[in-house]
């Protein structure tokens, strides 16, 4: 249900959270978020617009978190590189679900409602502080460059 274009807009938000707003570049945050670099070049750029990082040229430039990482949350991200889609009519086109949405299509509509919701109160600072440090996302933390 989630992109693989959200996934590596998360990762890339969880190695800024992580680096405590040192600036990173694209290659840095892509060995650490085992994302490939040209792709994650065009995910950060999306990252930039939407207001959620900064993005810094030069020498000791690269990309750094916008807001704090307990007020972004996993939703903004999402929504940032590739939103959910709600299911607002019947995709198979038939007559009959015409102004309402037959049963599979209205649960599959329900989930994404709640999977919103999920994503709406899950921070990108939530995901970083889990108690265990090994199952932390991408285990690798500001050592891992």
């Amino acid at each position: 249900m989630l992109s693989q274009t959200a996934e590596y807009a998360l990762r890339a938000m969880l190695c800024l959270a992580d680096c405590a707003g040192q600036p990173r570049t694209v290659a840095e945050i892509a060995r650490m978020a085992k994302v490939p670099a040209g792709y994650l070049a065009k995910v950060m750029q999306s990252l930039v617009k939407a207001g959620l990082v900064t993005s810094q040229r030069g020498l000791r430039g690269g990309f750094t978190l916008r807001r704090e990482p307990a007020a972004v949350t996993v939703l903004e991200v999402v929504d940032a590189v590739d939103p959910l889609r709600r299911i607002e009519r019947c995709p198979l086109d038939r007559p009959e679900h015409a102004g309402r949405l037959c049963a599979l299509h209205r649960r599959l509509d329900e989930v994404i409602v709640a999977l919103q919701a999920s994503f709406r109160e899950t921070t990108i600072g939530s995901l970083l502080a889990d108690e265990d440090a090994d199952r932390r996302p991408l285990c690798l933390g500001k050592t891992g460059l």
